[in-house]
This record gives C-alpha cells, sequence and structure tokens, in this order.
C-alpha cells in the first residue's frame, strides 16, 4: 500500500499542501524549513491509531497540545485538516484510490476545550463508509474526543486504513545509543525512533532470514568499508546480550574483530537503514540518512534503496527521505519524485513546492536534483 496523495491544512509549518507521492520520495529544503514536521504527520496518524491506546488524544498532547501542532500561520480557518489517498498500485492513477481517510481536528468551543473531531471520512473506492459528525455523534458529542479509525469495534470496514499507519517505521538512529546502551539503562521508546532496539530486532529474527539479511548487508558494507572482511552476529556467551561483530584485515589473527561500541557513528547508522529498508514493506520515513557518512556513500544511498527493494522476496514498501545533501542529490539515477519546502518569510507558512516542467526536462538532459533543485529551496548559506 501507498500513499498516492496528501493534502494538509495548518499543520505546523503548512497551512495548505496539496501534493502527489510516488514510490520514493525526497523532501528537500533547508534547516528548519519543516521536513521533520512534514514526516511527523505520518508518524502521527500511526500514533492516533495505536493499539496500545492513547488514541489521538494522547497523539495531541505527546506533541505539546493542539496549539503545538496548528500553524501560527493559520488566520481564517484554525482546524487541522488531514487528508490521505492510498492505492496498491500508484501507476494506476486514473482509478479511484483503494482508500482514502480524512480527519478534522479542532477545539472544544466549551467545557475542557480538548481537541475533538470536527469531520472524519473513510471511503473505499467510491464508497463513502463513514461521514462524522453523524447522529449518534450529535446525541453524545463525548464520542467526538476519539476518531473511529482508532477504534476497533468502529473500523472493521476500513481496518486496512489503520492497519497501513500503524506499520508506519520512523527511523533516526542514534549511534550513542546503541554503543553506550549498558552504561545509559534508557527505557525503549514505543516504536523506537532512534534505533535503540535494532540489536535485539536482528536478534529476535529467525536464523535464516537474519543471516541471509547481514550477508547482504555486508556485500554493500564490503563496498564502502576499507579493510572490512566480515560482518556476523553473536551472543555473548556470559550475558547472552546481542551483538554485532565485524573482522577488518590486520596483521595479527583474530585481533581485527569489533562490536558495536566500536563501529563508526556512519558505520551503525548505515548498517540500521539497510536492515530497516530490508525487513519490511510499509511506509519507511528516514531523516537526513547522510549523516556521518563518507560522501562516496552517500552518492549511493538512492541506488541502495532500489538495491535493497530488489534483493526482497515481497517487493515494495513506500520511502520518505528528508535531505539536504547536495552530494545524495547530485546522484543523476535518482528513482522517485521531490518536494521542495520553501520557508516563508516573517512567520509565514512554508510551500511545498513540486518541480515544475521545465525542471524535470533540465534533469531529463543530464543536470542533477543538486544543480535544478536546490538552488530553488535556499539551502546554500552565506559565509558567518
Amino acid at each position: 500500500m501507498y500513499v498516492s496523495n496528501l493534502r494538509i491544512r495548518n499543520w505546523r509549518n503548512f497551512t495548505n499542501v496539496n501534493v502527489g507521492l510516488r514510490e520514493t520520495v525526497y523532501i528537500i529544503g533547508p534547516n528548519a524549513s519543516g521536513k521533520s514536521n512534514l514526516l511527523d504527520i505520518f508518524r502521527f496518524m500511526r500514533d492516533v491509531v495505536n493499539p496500545k491506546g492513547g488514541g489521538l488524544q494522547q497523539a495531541i498532547d505527546s506533541r505539546g497540545g493542539l496549539k503545538k501542532i496548528r500553524s501560527l500561520a493559520a488566520r481564517r480557518q484554525p482546524r487541522i485538516e488531514l487528508e490521505f489517498e492510498l492505492r496498491e498500485d500508484l501507476d494506476n492513477t486514473e482509478e479511484p484510490p483503494d482508500w482514502r481517510y480524512e480527519l478534522w481536528i479542532n477545539i472544544e468551543e466549551r467545557g475542557q476545550h480538548r481537541p475533538i473531531v470536527s469531520r472524519e471520512t473513510a471511503w473505499s473506492k467510491c464508497r463513502q463508509l463513514i461521514s462524522r459528525p453523524d447522529q449518534d455523534d450529535e446525541a453524545d458529542p463525548e464520542r467526538l474526543i476519539q476518531t473511529h479509525l482508532e477504534q476497533i469495534n468502529m473500523n472493521r470496514d476500513f481496518r486496512g486504513i489503520s492497519s497501513f499507519f500503524s506499520g508506519v517505521l520512523y527511523l533516526h538512529l542514534v549511534p550513542q545509543l546503541l554503543k553506550f546502551s549498558d552504561q545509559l539503562s534508557l527505557r525503549h521508546l514505543e516504536s523506537d525512533p532512534f534505533g535503540q532496539g535494532l540489536l535485539e530486532e536482528i536478534a529476535d529474527m529467525p536464523k535464516r532470514t537474519r543471516d541471509s539479511r547481514l550477508r547482504t548487508i555486508e556485500e554493500i558494507l564490503l563496498k564502502a568499508i576499507p579493510n572490512l572482511e566480515q560482518l556476523q552476529f553473536a551472543k555473548d556467551k556470559v550475558t547472552g546480550r546481542p551483538h554485532l561483530e565485524m573482522l577488518y584485515n590486520h596483521w595479527r589473527p583474530n585481533a581485527g574483530w569489533q562490536r558495536e561500541d566500536q563501529f563508526s557513528d556512519g558505520t551503525l547508522r548505515l548498517i540500521a537503514m539497510l536492515w530497516t529498508l530490508l525487513s519490511t514493506s510499509t511506509l519507511i520515513l528516514l531523516e537526513e540518512p547522510e549523516l556521518s557518512l563518507h560522501k562516496a556513500v552517500v552518492e549511493q544511498i538512492p541506488g541502495l534503496f532500489h538495491s535493497c527493494r530488489q534483493r526482497r522476496k515481497r517487493s515494495g514498501g513506500q520511502i520518505l527521505v528528508s535531505t539536504h545533501s547536495e552530494v545524495m542529490l547530485s546522484n543523476k539515477s535518482i528513482d522517485g519524485n521531490f518536494l521542495m519546502l520553501k520557508p516563508g518569510q516573517g512567520g509565514e507558512a512554508t510551500q511545498v513546492v513540486s518541480p515544475s516542467n521545465a525542471d524535470i526536462e533540465a534533469m531529463r538532459a543530464g543536470l542533477s536534483a543538486a544543480d535544478v533543485l536546490l538552488p530553488q529551496t535556499g539551502t546554500t548559506v552565506e559565509v558567518i
């Protein structure tokens, strides 16, 4: 399943966005332009349908309340509007989407001033499944503090939408959480956005599947890391804790073995990204995957997306990537579409713009996205 179209109003930096999405989407823009906020829309929906509870209210509270996620530039219409079109096949856009879901959020005018659902609709093809508020909501307004999407007893006919959002993965690995997990002793955040549970996830995988994926990662790392000879999974013989080990070429036998606490930050980030790409067919959100990586590796990241898809038995899955890496966007073989974020002046909203026909023609003629698109986002920085 893929998100084929996204429409939002009054979400954080954005007052009005309506964009089509492809299998791989590169979200480019300068620092503080709203790249993370755009990705957070999908994390928000995942939190809404969280099977462990909390739903809409918890998703909003965990972000600081409705005032924190509602655009400061919203003037005439303060409600937040989110609309998603989902398709099994992105190439068949002439047909109605397989699913369409719409959620408007406002605040109670009286009483506790809680966030409430001011509109919720769900469609399967051309058939409307729900339309809220309905008569039951009018008779019992308390129902509007929850979406039907988060309620198992209400979403039976459109549970495919809920299942899609519940599978959204966000990865922004913090290497230190892996390197110093024993000393830090931090609790794992639900959905593990910073990769704290990567080693446990690898350990829990059936051995045959785990070995196959690690071999694939090893093949890629051998081309990216000098003197690397082997990558393997191992458990500590005393504590039973899972580890990744790498063997480097060394003049002393067995002296070249290192564990993850000795890996470079870039190596850990690359391993986590590759493991995630190989292990899931759901929507993946990657935030600045180029961090800590050598530019020769960064340039190959778009190719890694394609390669990992092809190596999976069950191909598919959508990838949304936020970046302002000139090196990555200089790769002329990038397959996907681009969204350019252009911050407004004086507190005005950020615009989300797709490449023009002239931009597309220029890239087809041999120019890269870095040549054509980055200058339009104002990502060049003056000397300080």
